[in-house]
């Protein structure tokens, strides 16, 4: 999709972060843009924001956990712009587990985020995209989290695995098509993930405190120090409005993290040389 003017975006997560950053980039090269996020004063704040950055912003409520809530924003959107060419499952939620507290209700709420809510959008948004013909782009919000095991036991870099491969094999299917897949693998951004508890709902239960001591606490500590002086996100977006043009699979914002990269590989590739000599062996 080389030509996005005229076109529109459906945004989630699209008050903060890289969901807005992403939303002004849009703007700006000439779509209709709907910002979606569960947080209504922030999505206000943003749609407020962005006036008059694009021919016309708007904003709409949305637990992407919430199947109902997801279709809901789908129709309103259709309803307000007629087709949607580009989605983006961005939102997103941080959560710490390790094994030293695992928390169930967690790993519950970080799956149905960041797992279920990509699922969703594409539930709700590509048989529309598919009938209008006109092809499109679908932007999955991933991690180098989702490629890289330093996390440990962590429901967020399995979710986010889970988001590579869920990229990785809608891209086979939706290539003959017309309509493209980005998965998105940022390293540290300046982003709000590291205070995404304050949007758990209840069913959820309360929000788990990692022990400092632990290494879900000190990850928890890593963490929040690299979004603090991570990238800014709109340098992100520019690389996705990119990947969208150039039709790229794999968006990597931190290429300096590549020797983690090397290192899960050639683990990989050594037990499968193990494997193989085991074989030869027999």
């Amino acid at each position: 999709m080389r030509d996005l003017a005229g076109k529109t975006a459906f945004v989630t997560g699209g008050a903060s972060g890289i969901g807005f950053a992403l939303g002004r980039a849009f703007a700006e090269a000439g779509m209709n843009v709907m910002l979606a996020d569960i947080e209504a004063g922030a999505l206000a704040a943003a749609v407020e924001a962005l006036r008059g950055a694009g021919p016309d912003v708007r904003g709409i409520a949305c637990d992407v956990a919430d199947p109902p809530s997801v279709e809901r924003a789908a129709a309103a959107t259709v309803a307000a712009f007629g087709r949607v060419h580009v989605l983006c499952n961005n939102a997103g939620v941080a959560g710490g587990s390790g094994i030293d507290a695992i928390v169930p209700d967690t790993w519950r709420w970080v799956l149905d985020v960041n797992v279920m809510g990509v699922v969703h959008g594409i539930h709700a948004f590509l048989p529309h995209m598919r009938a209008h013909g006109e092809g499109g782009h679908i932007v999955n919000t991933a991690s180098m989290a989702g490629l890289i095991s330093g996390f440990g036991f962590s429901p967020y870099a399995a979710s986010k695995f889970a988001v590579v491969a869920i990229s990785e094999g809608l891209a086979s299917e939706l290539a003959p098509l017309g309509i493209g897949v980005t998965v998105l693998c940022p390293g540290f951004v300046r982003t709000r993930i590291g205070e995404s508890g304050r949007n758990r709902p209840a069913r959820y239960g309360a929000m788990p405190v990692p022990d400092p001591a632990s290494k879900a606490g000190r990850l928890a500590a890593g963490v929040a120090e690299g979004v603090r002086t991570g990238m800014d996100p709109s340098a992100v977006a520019a690389r996705v409005l990119s990947a969208i043009r150039a039709d790229e699979l794999y968006v990597f914002t931190h290429p300096e993290m590549r020797g983690e990269l090397e290192a899960r590989f050639a683990a990989v590739l050594a037990a499968m040389d193990a494997a193989a000599s085991r074989s030869s062996g027999c």
